[in-house]
């Protein structure tokens, strides 16, 4: 049964707002002087107070302030003023008040009062709550991994969330953890209280993308009923989203770049200038210096985007995380199913570290969780493994049995064939370097240390 706290010196008041509560099913607890009503306070914790601004031994919002330091947003706090104590009031609001009421006010309103009261304070814990939970569950701690590779790419990211940088860029293949990271940036940076904002720029019509990132006045088009804000108002004191900005129409580049450099845009069909002030981040699975080549990329948005790039690596080049991904996930899933896996027999563990993982961490997550739902008893056996796993290692088998290059008797400099078969993949691609790390079975960031190591930049 809630708790309803009285503060005032006039007694009648008191008496006035107890009897008016006590019927509705409320605990309430009167008090006449500062001193009183804050002992009461720390020994009832109230959910809602009545705060009188005029007290005979302390003013009002030096009990107010008080309060909220030490409840926070648990308790709300109304301050009752007199006529011409308006300017008090507003102030009571700035210090964190709930709200005010003029007196005399009509006594049967209180009960509705109180109510919006409760439902405010209610709503703010479960916001708090969640916004914890989500701190929790994109923090840092939770990005599985223990390879150099990766251990590289989060001494950046703890720098990115602990500066307030404007622009992120995070480029990986599709699986690798973007969204991931995006969240990470978010909930443990300086904006986690602000709003995470999402889109995917994915094979979304310009007019749609456009729309929903600025939102458009109302009559601004046919079907444009009302005025309507878009994802970046929405955005406002915290995070963009924007996921495969590679495929975001040149048009709206160019009205994303405005953004960036001036913090500010119109809706569509408005002339008022919003003022905004954002973090975008932005992710790739796409070779944007080749877009930018081609023209289906703005040069000026790219170097604006990767003044902080962070480059996740495909699981196939940190290999040293597939176990502890497999016991990650096979903790999660057996809370989750109820299931009792606890190893991975080694045949099945030869078999999952000798796959190329082409969906990365996304696959290996989606593979346990299949398994864990379909398969009984503790162990992960080969039998439990798809035939993409399975086949890849008789067909890695095969070739390792086979092989298709032969050392010499003399013996060779293997340093001089890694940079003939590098010099060749971009002679066969015309220097595509995109296209020229597929040949090789490798990222296009490896191919690019070794063009640099093997000097064959032009």
């Amino acid at each position: 049964m809630p708790t309803v706290l009285v503060i005032d010196d006039e007694r009648m008041i008191r008496w006035s707002i107890e009897q008016t509560l006590r019927p509705a099913g409320y605990e309430v607890s009167v008090a006449g002087t500062a001193a009183e009503g804050m002992a009461l306070f720390r020994k009832v914790l109230p959910a809602v107070v009545f705060l009188d601004v005029r007290l005979p031994d302390e003013d009002g919002l030096t009990v107010l302030k008080t309060m909220k330091a030490e409840s926070g947003a648990d308790t709300a706090v109304i301050v009752m003023t007199a006529f011409g104590e308006i300017r008090t009031a507003v102030d009571a609001m700035r210090a964190g008040a709930y709200d005010y009421l003029k007196k005399p006010f009509d006594f049967d309103e209180l009960e509705v009062v109180v109510r919006k009261a409760l439902e405010t304070t209610q709503l703010r814990r479960e916001v708090g709550e969640l916004r914890q939970e989500r701190k929790k569950i994109y923090g840092v701690e939770n990005i599985v991994a223990r390879s150099a590779a990766m251990q590289r790419v989060l001494g950046v990211l703890d720098k990115v969330i602990q500066s307030d940088a404007a622009t992120v860029l995070l480029r990986g293949e599709n699986g690798t953890g973007k969204d991931l990271f995006a969240r990470a940036i978010h909930y443990r940076g300086k904006r986690a209280d602000g709003p995470f904002m999402d889109i995917a720029c994915t094979a979304m019509p310009e007019t749609l993308l456009e729309s929903e990132l600025f939102g458009y006045e109302k009559g601004a088009f046919t079907d444009a009923r009302a005025t309507k804000r878009g994802l970046l108002e929405l955005a406002d004191g915290g995070t963009l989203f924007l996921d495969e900005i590679g495929d975001m129409p040149l048009l709206s580049q160019v009205k994303l770049l405005k953004v960036i450099e001036s913090r500010q845009f119109k809706r569509l069909g408005g002339t008022v200038d919003q003022h905004v002030d954002i973090r975008i981040v932005a992710a790739t699975n796409r070779d944007l210096e080749t877009a930018v080549k081609e023209g289906r990329f703005r040069e000026d948005l790219y170097y604006r985007l990767k003044v902080i790039p962070l480059v996740l690596p495909p699981l196939r080049e940190r290999s040293e995380d597939i176990p502890l991904l497999l016991e990650h996930y096979m903790t999660k899933y057996n809370a989750e199913f109820h299931k009792s896996f606890r190893h991975i027999s080694q045949p099945a563990h030869r078999l999952l570290m000798a796959y190329r993982w082409p969906g990365n961490v996304r696959e290996l997550r989606n593979l346990v969780e299949r398994i864990l739902i379909l398969e009984q008893g503790d162990t992960i056996l080969p039998e439990h493994l798809p035939p993409e796993i399975t086949l890849a290692a008789d067909q890695a088998g095969s070739t390792a049995a086979q092989p298709r290059f032969r050392l010499p008797p003399t013996g060779i400099s293997l340093e001089a064939v890694e940079r003939d078969f590098v010099r060749q993949s971009l002679e066969a691609t015309d220097g595509n370097q995109t296209h020229a790390a597929q040949l090789l079975g490798i990222s296009r960031d490896a191919l690019r240390y070794r063009m640099q190591k093997f000097g064959l930049f032009e």
